[in-house]
């Protein structure tokens, strides 16, 4: 009788070792999987919006004019918004630096100015027959009011 219950005690005991240790390996499994974050808070904040603002406007009318600027409103700084109503109309896209409309973009590489300010490397692609083609601008995004907002657009030369 004594040999069961010493049997039966060692038992409960290997197997509570055994789901403990199995346990361990699943956790230092799911833990040795996570990737590093590699982009500051600034960038990581900012990058949504920035993609946000050039899936509409590459989805819609790019032609320079008040209304489309209207429609973009919500996107922009308030710096950004009074300049570009100051322009003189012409069919050059300030927001992607050219009068040959882009068909897609790809936000890249993200730099920290400071708390308030970010700085992105947007690629932009056209496909054609013969060949495609891809080109770098440079967006700055500003928090203005706990919202990131596009405030500059720089061609890259």
């Amino acid at each position: 009788m004594k040999w069961n219950v010493k049997y039966e005690n060692l038992r409960v005991k290997t197997g509570k070792m055994f789901f403990l240790g199995i346990l361990l390996l699943a956790s230092s499994v799911i833990l040795s999987c996570s990737q590093p974050v590699l982009e500051s808070s600034e960038c990581i904040k900012a990058r949504d919006p920035l993609k946000r603002f050039y899936s509409f406007h590459i989805g819609n009318e790019m032609t320079p004019s008040i209304e489309n600027l209207d429609e973009r409103k919500k996107f922009l700084s308030t710096r950004l918004i009074e300049n570009l109503k100051q322009l003189t109309p012409t069919k050059m896209d300030y927001f992607t630096q050219t009068e040959d409309y882009p068909k897609a973009f790809r936000a890249g590489k993200c730099e920290t100015i400071d708390t308030k300010r970010a700085s992105f490397k947007v690629l932009l692609f056209w496909r054609t027959n013969d060949e495609n083609i891809q080109r770098e601008i440079t967006v700055e995004s500003v928090n203005e009011g706990d919202e990131w907002l596009i405030d500059t657009v720089k061609p890259n030369n």
